[in-house]
Protein backbone atom coordinates (compact mmCIF):
# COMPACT_ATOMS: atom_id res chain seq x y z
CA UNK A 1 0.00 0.00 0.00
CA UNK A 2 1.16 3.51 -0.74
CA UNK A 3 1.00 6.30 1.82
CA UNK A 4 -2.04 7.89 0.21
CA UNK A 5 -3.84 4.53 0.10
CA UNK A 6 -3.11 3.90 3.79
CA UNK A 7 -4.47 7.29 4.86
CA UNK A 8 -7.47 7.13 2.53
CA UNK A 9 -8.32 3.59 3.68
CA UNK A 10 -8.06 4.63 7.33
CA UNK A 11 -10.27 7.65 6.76
CA UNK A 12 -12.93 5.65 4.89
CA UNK A 13 -13.04 2.90 7.50
CA UNK A 14 -13.27 5.42 10.35
CA UNK A 15 -16.11 7.18 8.55
CA UNK A 16 -17.92 3.85 8.16
CA UNK A 17 -17.68 3.28 11.92
CA UNK A 18 -19.16 6.74 12.57
CA UNK A 19 -21.95 6.11 10.03
CA UNK A 20 -22.76 2.79 11.69
CA UNK A 21 -22.99 4.57 15.05
CA UNK A 22 -25.40 7.12 13.54
CA UNK A 23 -27.60 4.30 12.28
CA UNK A 24 -27.47 2.43 15.58
CA UNK A 25 -28.37 5.55 17.57
CA UNK A 26 -31.39 6.17 15.32
CA UNK A 27 -32.88 2.91 16.58
CA UNK A 28 -32.77 3.92 20.24
CA UNK A 29 -36.16 4.82 21.69
CA UNK A 30 -36.61 8.35 22.94
CA UNK A 31 -40.26 8.38 23.95
CA UNK A 32 -41.17 10.07 20.69
CA UNK A 33 -42.20 8.21 17.55
CA UNK A 34 -39.35 8.03 15.06
CA UNK A 35 -39.51 5.89 11.90
CA UNK A 36 -35.82 5.10 12.46
CA UNK A 37 -36.82 2.97 15.46
CA UNK A 38 -37.90 0.15 13.16
CA UNK A 39 -35.22 0.59 10.47
CA UNK A 40 -33.19 -2.36 11.69
CA UNK A 41 -36.24 -4.61 11.97
CA UNK A 42 -36.15 -7.69 9.75
CA UNK A 43 -39.40 -9.41 8.82
CA UNK A 44 -39.66 -13.08 7.89
CA UNK A 45 -41.59 -12.59 4.65
CA UNK A 46 -41.59 -14.44 1.34
CA UNK A 47 -39.36 -17.10 2.91
CA UNK A 48 -36.44 -14.90 3.97
CA UNK A 49 -35.66 -12.14 6.49
CA UNK A 50 -36.38 -8.85 4.74
CA UNK A 51 -35.78 -5.31 6.02
CA UNK A 52 -39.06 -3.65 7.02
CA UNK A 53 -38.22 -0.68 4.77
CA UNK A 54 -38.55 -2.96 1.73
CA UNK A 55 -41.98 -4.22 2.79
CA UNK A 56 -43.73 -1.09 4.05
CA UNK A 57 -43.64 2.66 4.45
CA UNK A 58 -43.23 3.91 8.00
CA UNK A 59 -44.49 7.29 9.18
CA UNK A 60 -44.99 9.13 12.45
CA UNK A 61 -48.32 11.00 12.09
CA UNK A 62 -48.37 11.79 15.82
CA UNK A 63 -45.54 12.27 18.34
CA UNK A 64 -46.48 9.04 20.14
CA UNK A 65 -47.43 6.81 17.20
CA UNK A 66 -45.84 5.04 14.25
CA UNK A 67 -47.92 3.86 11.30
CA UNK A 68 -46.59 1.04 9.13
CA UNK A 69 -48.31 0.68 5.74
CA UNK A 70 -47.32 -2.58 4.02
CA UNK A 71 -47.00 -2.46 0.23
CA UNK A 72 -48.51 -5.96 0.23
CA UNK A 73 -51.32 -6.38 2.84
CA UNK A 74 -50.59 -10.12 3.06
CA UNK A 75 -47.39 -9.32 5.01
CA UNK A 76 -49.20 -7.63 7.92
CA UNK A 77 -49.11 -10.75 10.11
CA UNK A 78 -45.38 -11.22 9.40
CA UNK A 79 -44.70 -7.58 10.31
CA UNK A 80 -46.66 -7.94 13.57
CA UNK A 81 -44.69 -11.10 14.45
CA UNK A 82 -41.38 -9.34 13.82
CA UNK A 83 -42.36 -6.39 16.02
CA UNK A 84 -43.45 -8.66 18.88
CA UNK A 85 -40.25 -10.74 18.57
CA UNK A 86 -38.01 -7.63 18.50
CA UNK A 87 -36.55 -5.91 21.56
CA UNK A 88 -38.64 -2.77 20.94
CA UNK A 89 -41.14 -3.70 23.65
CA UNK A 90 -44.06 -2.40 21.60
CA UNK A 91 -47.44 -4.02 20.94
CA UNK A 92 -48.59 -3.74 17.32
CA UNK A 93 -52.23 -2.95 16.59
CA UNK A 94 -53.53 -3.86 13.15
CA UNK A 95 -56.74 -3.09 11.28
CA UNK A 96 -55.89 -5.31 8.30
CA UNK A 97 -54.46 -2.43 6.25
CA UNK A 98 -51.94 -0.72 8.54
CA UNK A 99 -50.04 -1.56 11.72
CA UNK A 100 -50.01 1.08 14.45
CA UNK A 101 -47.39 1.24 17.17
CA UNK A 102 -48.17 3.43 20.17
CA UNK A 103 -44.95 4.66 21.73
CA UNK A 104 -45.34 4.91 25.51
CA UNK A 105 -43.55 7.60 27.48
CA UNK A 106 -40.27 6.32 28.88
CA UNK A 107 -39.88 5.70 32.59
CA UNK A 108 -36.76 6.87 34.41
CA UNK A 109 -35.29 3.34 34.45
CA UNK A 110 -35.87 2.84 30.74
CA UNK A 111 -34.29 6.22 30.01
CA UNK A 112 -31.20 5.20 31.99
CA UNK A 113 -31.01 1.93 30.04
CA UNK A 114 -31.25 3.82 26.75
CA UNK A 115 -28.47 6.20 27.84
CA UNK A 116 -26.33 3.21 28.85
CA UNK A 117 -27.02 1.60 25.45
CA UNK A 118 -26.00 4.86 23.77
CA UNK A 119 -22.71 4.83 25.69
CA UNK A 120 -22.10 1.18 24.77
CA UNK A 121 -22.70 1.83 21.08
CA UNK A 122 -20.44 4.88 21.17
CA UNK A 123 -17.67 2.91 22.84
CA UNK A 124 -18.00 0.14 20.22
CA UNK A 125 -17.62 2.74 17.46
CA UNK A 126 -14.56 4.25 19.16
CA UNK A 127 -12.99 0.80 19.49
CA UNK A 128 -13.58 0.19 15.78
CA UNK A 129 -11.96 3.54 14.97
CA UNK A 130 -8.95 2.74 17.19
CA UNK A 131 -8.57 -0.61 15.44
CA UNK A 132 -8.39 1.23 12.13
CA UNK A 133 -5.65 3.47 13.58
CA UNK A 134 -3.73 0.39 14.73
CA UNK A 135 -3.94 -1.14 11.25
CA UNK A 136 -2.84 2.08 9.54
CA UNK A 137 0.09 2.44 11.94
CA UNK A 138 1.17 -1.16 11.23
CA UNK A 139 1.18 -0.42 7.50
CA UNK A 140 3.22 2.75 8.09
CA UNK A 141 5.72 0.89 10.29
CA UNK A 142 6.06 -1.75 7.56
CA UNK A 143 6.89 0.99 5.04
CA UNK A 144 9.55 2.31 7.41
CA UNK A 145 10.93 -1.20 7.90
CA UNK A 146 11.09 -1.58 4.09
CA UNK A 147 13.07 1.71 4.00
CA UNK A 148 10.34 3.52 2.05
CA UNK A 149 9.83 5.99 4.91
CA UNK A 150 12.24 7.78 7.21
CA UNK A 151 11.70 7.84 10.97
CA UNK A 152 10.59 11.48 10.83
CA UNK A 153 8.12 10.80 8.03
CA UNK A 154 6.75 7.85 10.00
CA UNK A 155 6.07 10.11 12.97
CA UNK A 156 4.42 12.73 10.75
CA UNK A 157 2.10 10.17 9.13
CA UNK A 158 1.28 8.56 12.48
CA UNK A 159 0.31 12.04 13.70
CA UNK A 160 -1.96 12.41 10.65
CA UNK A 161 -3.66 9.10 11.48
CA UNK A 162 -4.05 10.20 15.11
CA UNK A 163 -5.64 13.44 13.93
CA UNK A 164 -8.15 11.45 11.86
CA UNK A 165 -8.93 9.37 14.96
CA UNK A 166 -9.37 12.42 17.18
CA UNK A 167 -11.86 14.01 14.76
CA UNK A 168 -13.94 10.82 14.45
CA UNK A 169 -13.96 10.22 18.22
CA UNK A 170 -15.11 13.81 18.77
CA UNK A 171 -17.93 13.21 16.27
CA UNK A 172 -18.93 10.03 18.13
CA UNK A 173 -18.99 11.94 21.43
CA UNK A 174 -21.16 14.69 19.90
CA UNK A 175 -23.61 12.12 18.52
CA UNK A 176 -23.81 10.36 21.90
CA UNK A 177 -24.28 13.64 23.75
CA UNK A 178 -27.11 14.68 21.43
CA UNK A 179 -28.83 11.28 21.73
CA UNK A 180 -28.47 11.28 25.52
CA UNK A 181 -30.03 14.74 25.68
CA UNK A 182 -32.85 13.57 23.41
CA UNK A 183 -33.53 10.49 25.57
CA UNK A 184 -33.43 12.36 28.88
CA UNK A 185 -35.50 15.30 27.60
CA UNK A 186 -39.24 14.89 27.19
Amino acid sequence: MTLDEILLDAEERMDKAVDKLKGDLTGIRTGRANPGMVDSLRVEAYGSPTPLKQLASVSAPEPQQLVIRPFDPSTIKDIEKAIVASDLGLAPQSDGKVVRLNIPALSGDVRKKMVARTKDLTEEAKIAIRNVRRDANKHLEQLEKDKELSEDELKTYKDDVQELLNKREATCDELAKAKTAEVMDE
